[in-house]
C-alpha cells in the first residue's frame, strides 16, 4: 500500500518525545509514592508495560473457561425459539434449516422446537396451575440468584489477577447474562405470579455480594453456582425445561473457576484459614440451609423430596469448599452430620412417619448426562472419562 508521506519537523518530533517521557516518569513516581502510603495512587491492575494485567497472561486459565465458553456458548434463538430470543447469526440459521432439510420426517419431529403458543400450550398440557406455581417458584429462587451472579462477576473482575482469569470472568459475567434473561422468559413463559426472593435466600445473596475480595469467589463459585447445578440437574428432565441441561453444563464450569485460579495463585494459609474469612464463609452457608424448608412445599408439590435436595447440596458445596482451599469453621464430616440432624429433626415434625436417614448422601440429580457433568466436577475426570463428550451429544 502507497502512502503520501506528510514532512514533519524532527526537532519538534524529539521535543515531544522528551516532554512526554518526563511527564510520564513524574505521573508514575507520584501514583508510586502514593501507594506506599496508602493514599491512592494508581488503581487500574493493569500492567501496561508488558501489555497484561498484573499477574501475567495466565493462558492455561484462559484456554480452560474463556476459549471452552466461546465454544460452549449455546444460543437461546437456536435452543428455544419460543422464548422470542434473536440471538443466533445468520449462518447458524441456516445451519439449522440445511440440517432440518437432510433429515426424514420422523427425526425433524424430534428435533423440531415449539413455538412460543404451543410452548404455553403444552405447559397446560403437563402441568396443573398449582405445578406450574411450584416450578416457578422453584426456578424464580435461582432466577434471582442469577441477577446476583450477574453483579457479583462483574465485579470479581477487580479481583483477580492475570489476563487469563480476567477472561475467564469476562465469560462467565456474559453467561451470567444470558441465563438471567434466557430463564426469566422461561419463567414468565409459565404466566403466574413469580415469588420475591424469599427471606434466607435474600440473606445469602446479600451477604454473597457484601463479601470481601476472592471470598466472593467462595460466596458465588461455589455456594451459589453450586446450589445452581444442584437445581438445574434436577429440574432438566421436567417437561419444557429441557434448556437447563446447557443451563447445567456452563454452571459446572464456573463451580470450576475457583480451582484453576487457585492453581495459578494460591489462596494463601492465612486467607484460607483465617477465622473472620471462616466465619465470613459460614455467614453464606446457614441462610443456604435454612432456605430448604422454604423451597419444601413446591418441590414436594413436583414429588421432590427438599431435604434429600438440601441435604446433596450441602454436600456438594462442602466438597468444592475443600477443593478449593476455602476451610470452613469445622471439618466436613462434622458439618455434614449436624446438617443431617438439623433436616433429621425438621422433618420428624414436616412430615407424619418420618424415620431418619442421612440427607447429605442423597443424589437428586437427574440424568446420565447430568450426572457425568457432576462426576467430573465433584469427583475428578479419572472418576468420569468423557463426561464433556457425553453431555455434548
Amino acid at each position: 500500500m502507497q502512502f503520501e508521506k506528510i514532512v514533519v519537523n524532527p526537532r519538534a518530533t524529539e521535543a515531544v518525545r522528551r516532554v512526554e517521557q518526563r511527564a510520564n516518569r513524574l505521573l508514575r513516581g507520584v501514583d508510586r509514592a502514593l501507594a506506599r502510603v496508602a493514599l491512592g495512587g494508581r488503581k487500574a491492575p493493569y500492567d501496561d508495560l508488558t501489555y497484561e494485567f498484573l499477574g501475567g497472561p495466565a493462558d492455561s486459565m484462559r484456554k480452560k473457561h474463556y476459549d471452552k465458553s466461546l465454544r460452549l456458548l449455546w444460543k437461546a434463538e437456536t435452543h428455544a425459539p419460543q422464548l422470542g430470543f434473536q440471538d443466533a447469526s445468520a449462518e447458524e440459521r441456516q445451519l439449522r434449516e440445511m440440517a432440518l432439510r437432510a433429515m426424514s420426517d420422523e427425526e425433524r419431529g424430534a428435533v423440531t422446537r415449539l413455538s412460543a403458543p404451543e410452548f404455553k400450550r403444552m405447559l397446560d398440557r403437563e402441568y396443573t396451575l398449582r405445578e406450574k406455581q411450584a416450578v416457578v417458584a422453584v426456578l424464580s429462587a435461582i432466577g434471582h440468584g442469577e441477577a446476583y451472579a450477574w453483579l457479583v462477576s462483574a465485579q470479581l473482575l477487580a479481583e483477580v489477577k492475570s489476563t487469563g482469569a480476567r477472561s475467564a470472568l469476562t465469560m462467565q459475567v456474559l453467561e451470567e447474562a444470558k441465563h438471567f434473561l434466557v430463564l426469566r422468559e422461561l419463567i414468565l413463559a409459565f404466566e403466574v405470579e413469580v415469588p420475591r426472593l424469599s427471606a434466607p435466600e435474600y440473606l445469602m445473596l446479600e451477604r454473597v455480594i457484601k463479601a470481601r475480595g476472592v471470598e466472593k469467589l467462595f460466596g458465588m463459585n461455589v455456594l451459589v453456582e453450586g446450589i445452581a447445578l444442584g437445581l438445574f440437574g434436577m429440574m432438566s428432565h421436567l417437561p419444557g425445561l429441557e434448556i437447563l441441561r446447557l443451563f447445567h453444563l456452563d454452571e459446572s464450569r464456573h463451580t470450576g473457576l475457583p480451582s484453576n485460579y487457585f492453581r495459578e495463585f494460591p489462596l494463601g494459609e492465612k486467607a484460607a484459614r483465617s477465622r473472620r474469612a471462616q466465619l465470613s464463609r459460614m455467614s453464606m452457608v446457614v441462610p443456604a440451609v435454612l432456605l430448604i424448608p422454604t423451597l419444601e412445599a413446591d418441590l414436594a408439590e413436583l414429588g421432590i423430596d427438599a431435604a434429600d435436595f438440601g441435604g446433596a447440596v450441602i454436600r456438594k458445596i462442602t466438597t468444592l469448599a475443600q477443593r478449593n482451599g476455602f476451610t470452613l469453621a469445622a471439618p466436613i464430616e462434622t458439618l455434614l452430620g449436624f446438617v443431617d440432624k438439623l433436616l433429621n429433626q425438621y422433618c420428624s415434625y414436616s412430615r407424619p412417619n418420618h424415620k431418619p436417614r442421612a440427607f447429605t448422601q442423597q443424589e437428586t440429580t437427574k440424568g446420565v448426562r447430568e450426572l457425568a457433568v457432576e462426576g467430573e466436577v465433584f469427583l475428578g475426570k479419572k472418576a468420569f472419562e468423557g463426561a464433556e463428550s457425553i453431555a455434548a451429544e
